[in-house]
């Protein structure tokens, strides 16, 4: 049976192993084995995090909208009934860059949402 050298082919896959890993402290950049499991680790949580950070922006997105609403004179939760009431179908990440980047708009949409609220 002939034997099988496998120098360069072993030797480009722990590159690009080691290459994945390089922002990675301690030996998990610079150890191969160490690396393999880093790298296993840090692909599920990038995997899990990707779901997660959908969560995290709609909670910073309502953190906006509910600031602005006070600042307003309403909360959120009052500001999306009385939108959804008046039939305004502006979804939070709008909602959230209004109150960011025009305020004078926003400002328009609460006094409808406010008025919508009075009505009812």
């Amino acid at each position: 049976m002939t034997r099988i050298k496998r120098g360069v082919i072993k030797k480009r896959r722990h590159k690009k192993m080691l290459k994945a890993t390089k922002g990675h402290q301690g030996v998990r950049h610079l150890h191969f084995r160490r690396a393999h499991e880093s790298l296993i680790h840090a692909l599920r949580y990038s995997y899990a995090h990707r779901k997660e950070r959908k969560g995290d922006m709609r909670k910073l997105w309502n953190l906006r909208i509910n600031a602005a609403a006070r600042a307003n004179g309403t909360t959120y939760s009052q500001l999306i009934h009385g939108l959804k009431l008046a039939g305004v179908d502006v979804n939070r990440k709008v909602l959230s860059e209004m109150a960011i980047r025009d305020p004078e708009v926003f400002t328009q949409i609460a006094e409808q949402a406010k008025a919508q609220l009075a009505a009812a």
